[in-house]
């Protein structure tokens, strides 16, 4: 049984790759976010292009959160697997672990312990993605595009400053696909997906 998990979970992180609808939405949600001084991201550039997928994958891993009842964020495939709230805060600590990596320390108050610790509460999962997300984009803002070449190490192998984003997009990769492939297991589906069906469906025609 654990085995048809396994490839099922590996078949979604191919589809979450090749999904148009999420990824248009993810686009449209970034523009409809008003621009300040702040915030303002990079228009061209390796920054640029990563900060696409901050977006993209904050919205999929921020609305799959969202879908999944908070009765089944302890729910694991099998003994010693991440549980549906598990993987949730594996991303957090991530995010902030990263962040730290490029230059920017933990916010105050942040400990890793507790965010484990909150796995199974549906409603400080959601807000803890929404935060570390943020806390990462500004990381990548601070960030210089003439350092794209630069020496970093990331998850403890050797590459280049534009080489670690990539290694954290895989990362985010596999784990959505194995958070959608939770969803799917439970009955949940994805959102995006949900929309997209409700899309396709032919209009009523008026009654005569």
């Amino acid at each position: 049984m654990f085995r048809k998990y396994f490839c099922f979970m590996m078949l979604m992180v191919l589809w979450v790759g090749l999904s148009p609808s999420f990824s248009a939405e993810a686009q449209e949600k970034q523009g409809d976010k008003p621009a300040t001084t702040a915030d303002a991201a990079p228009a061209s550039g390796y920054r640029a292009e990563f900060l696409e997928d901050v977006a993209y994958y904050q919205q999929g891993f921020t609305r799959l959160a969202e879908a999944m009842p908070q009765d089944k964020y302890a729910w694991r495939p099998g003994e010693g697997v991440r549980s549906v709230g598990e993987v949730y805060t594996h991303i957090v600590g991530a995010n902030y672990a990263v962040a730290r990596v490029l230059g920017v320390p933990f916010p105050a108050g942040v400990d890793m312990k507790d965010l484990l610790a909150t796995s199974n509460d549906k409603a400080k999962v959601q807000q803890e993605l929404k935060d570390s997300f943020a806390h990462l984009r500004n990381a990548i803002l601070a960030l210089s595009d003439a350092d794209a070449d630069k020496p970093q190490k990331m998850f403890n192998r050797q590459t280049t400053l534009r080489g670690s984003l990539m290694m954290i997009d895989r990362h985010w990769g596999e784990h959505l696909g194995q958070s959608i492939a939770y969803a799917r297991v439970n009955g949940v589906v994805p959102p995006w997906t949900a929309d997209f069906q409700q899309q396709q469906k032919p209009a009523d025609k008026p009654k005569p």
